[in-house]
C-alpha cells in the first residue's frame, strides 16, 4: 500500500524545502506554501537556472507575527515584518497575471548583496498564486529510484523535484502517471490526479548547494522519452477536491 514518505514546502518560493510531519491541503493547495517569492530588478519572476541562488536560502515564517527570517548562504540573517506594502507588481507565472506587492525592509538589500544583482521579495495579492502551475504535485521515490539507476548513481535526492508529496510503496516506477484522471485519498484530503509534471534544468541543481550535480534532463529523455508536447516528464499534478489534513504515513487509496 503506498503511503506518504514526505512533504516539501516553503514560505518563500524557490528556497530551502521544510519537510513537516503534517500539511493541510486547502484547494489552492498546503497552507502558507509558497506565500512569497522573489523578483528580479525588472520585477520578473526567477526561473530556470537563475534560482541557483536562491535554492540554499532558508526560509521561516510566522503568520501569527507576520514575521519572516531569511538565513543567507553567507552568513547574513535577515529578518522583519513581512506586510506587503510597497511597490505594486504585476508577475507572469506561465502565462497566468499575478498581482502582487513588494515587501518592503532590508530584504531587497540583504538579498541583492548576496546575489550580486538585484532580488526583491514580494507578496502575491491572493494567496497561493506564487504555485506554480497547479495546487499539488506527487511523486513516488520508486520512480526517483528509478532515475538513479539509468543515470548511474546508487541515489538521487528526490528534493531537487520540489514535489508537495512524496509517495513510497508503489507497486513499479512511475506508477503514478497511470492514476492520471484518478481520484486519490490521502489522509483527510481528496485529490483527483491531473496531467504529468513537465520538467527543467532546476532539477539538474543540487538543492542544498544550487549547483548543477545530475544530468536530470539527459537522463528522463534517455529512458522516458519525450512526450508530445515535447516535455520532459517526472511527477504529476493533481488539484484538491477535498480539503484536510495529511500526515507523513498516511495511506495514499485510489479509487
Amino acid at each position: 500500500m503506498p503511503t506518504v514518505a514526505r512533504f516539501n514546502v516553503t514560505p518563500v518560493k524557490s528556497t530551502a524545502l521544510h519537510h513537516p510531519e503534517r500539511i493541510h491541503l486547502e484547494r489552492r493547495g498546503p497552507v502558507g506554501d509558497r506565500a512569497f517569492f522573489f523578483v528580479d530588478g525588472d520585477g520578473k519572476r526567477f526561473s530556470g537556472a537563475t534560482k541557483s541562488p536562491i535554492l540554499p536560502i532558508h526560509a521561516s515564517y510566522d503568520a501569527d507575527r507576520e514575521w519572516l527570517e531569511l538565513r543567507l548562504p553567507n552568513g547574513i540573517v535577515s529578518s522583519g515584518n513581512a506586510i506587503a506594502d510597497g511597490a505594486e507588481l504585476v508577475v507572469d507565472f506561465y502565462g497566468r497575471s499575478v498581482m502582487a506587492h513588494e515587501v518592503d525592509g532590508d530584504f531587497t538589500e540583504a538579498l541583492s548583496d548576496y546575489a550580486g544583482s538585484e532580488v526583491r521579495l514580494v507578496r502575491p495579492d491572493r494567496a497561493s498564486d506564487a504555485l506554480d502551475v497547479r495546487p499539488v504535485t506527487l511523486v513516488s521515490l520508486e520512480s526517483v529510484a528509478e532515475l538513479a539507476r539509468q543515470g548511474g548513481r546508487d541515489n538521487v535526492d528526490p528534493e531537487r523535484f520540489r514535489m508537495t508529496i512524496e509517495v513510497e510503496g508503489v507497486s513499479r516506477p512511475h506508477e503514478e502517471d497511470a492514476w492520471r484522471g484518478r481520484s486519490v485519498r490521502v489522509g483527510e484530503a481528496l485529490l483527483e490526479v491531473e496531467d504529468p509534471v513537465p520538467r527543467c534544468v532546476v532539477t539538474t541543481l543540487d538543492p542544498a548547494t544550487g549547483l548543477r550535480d545530475f544530468p536530470t534532463l539527459k537522463v528522463i529523455k534517455q529512458y522516458r522519452g519525450v512526450s508530445g508536447k515535447g516535455n520532459l516528464q517526472f511527477g504529476v499534478y493533481a488539484r484538491v477536491v477535498e480539503p484536510g489534513d495529511v500526515r507523513i504515513g498516511d495511506e495514499v487509496l485510489l479509487s
